[in-house]
């Protein structure tokens, strides 16, 4: 009874084992491996390619990796239809379609390329768009040196951006400017009271501060090699060998002036030349400003 036991168990395991076997048998063929070579377009394999497998089917994707020699392996995919993409960072990608079948074993090699860019679509009532800022092709350089020397195109950048700093503090200099010649109608004698000149003294120290800011940034911009100076800009520039010395100069003469008024001393010697200096300065600095911001 016993032996007869044994011999039922050991042909019931024995079965089991029968099944189990053919049912990995089974699975085995009836799934695919696709595999190939990553290159890229001069025919050079590719290592660390990503590879993905997306079944049209189902939608799902299975991924691998290209080894050293670009080689690249995707065992156990279901049969049908598949696409199959290929990419890698600074190469470029790659798309085919393959269709596997049950058992079979599919080779499929890609080519990696770069994407092309794509032009701008030509909208009929598009306007073009606005152009903020100079580039070197506008100081006439060719289009081969300007894509040759990213590095002059920067220093042009920051050319912009100086100059533009320097052209809103000269415009922002010219209030306390005006606000100090209008005081100086008062300033020079003609009432007792130290007030006037007082007030007259602090907005030309203030004009002073923010023309030595605008300065700044025109003397600070940095210059573009091969570049002529012309038309306005070339006037504002001879225009500053002037209003500059008279910035310098104005205020020197002005607290001679001042000391000699606060001493009850009348004005002489080359104090008295302060308003004359004073006026050609700011006639020399509005011109400059007036060069370079109304079109003629």
């Amino acid at each position: 009874m016993k032996a007869k036991a044994v011999k039922i168990a050991f042909g019931l395991g024995l079965a089991l084992i029968l099944v189990v076997h053919s049912e990995s048998l089974w699975a085995q063929e009836a799934t695919a491996t696709l595999s190939g070579t990553v290159t890229d377009s001069s025919g050079k394999s590719v290592p660390n390619a990503k590879v993905s497998a997306r079944n049209s089917a189902t939608g799902l994707s299975t991924d691998a990796q290209s080894d050293s020699s670009g080689h690249y392996s995707i065992p156990n995919l279901a049969a049908g239809d598949y696409e199959v993409s290929a990419s890698a960072d600074g190469i470029g990608t790659a798309t085919s379609k393959v269709t596997l079948t049950s058992g079979g074993q599919q080779s499929l090699s890609l080519t990696l390329s770069a994407a092309a860019p794509q032009a701008p679509e030509n909208l009929p009532n598009a306007p073009s768009p606005a152009k903020s800022e100079p580039s070197l092709e506008d100081l006439g350089f060719s289009k081969s040196e300007t894509q040759a020397n990213a590095a002059q195109q920067a220093l042009l950048d920051k050319r912009t951006h100086m100059l533009k700093i320097h052209q809103r503090m000269g415009l922002i200099t010219t209030v306390p400017l005006l606000a100090t010649l209008i005081t100086s109608i008062n300033a020079g004698g003609k009432s007792e009271g130290t007030a006037s000149r007082d007030l007259h003294v602090a907005l030309g120290a203030l004009t002073g501060d923010l023309y030595g800011i605008t300065a700044y940034y025109a003397i600070r911009a940095p210059k573009i090699p091969g570049t002529e100076t012309r038309g306005p800009i070339r006037v504002h520039k001879i225009l500053a060998w002037v209003h500059g010395p008279g910035m310098i100069l104005t205020p020197i003469l002005g607290a001679m002036a001042f000391n000699q008024k606060n001493n009850g001393e009348k004005v002489h010697g080359l104090a008295a030349a302060h308003g004359p200096v004073a006026i050609v300065t700011a006639g020399a600095f509005g011109a400059a400003l007036l060069s370079v911001s109304v079109k003629f």
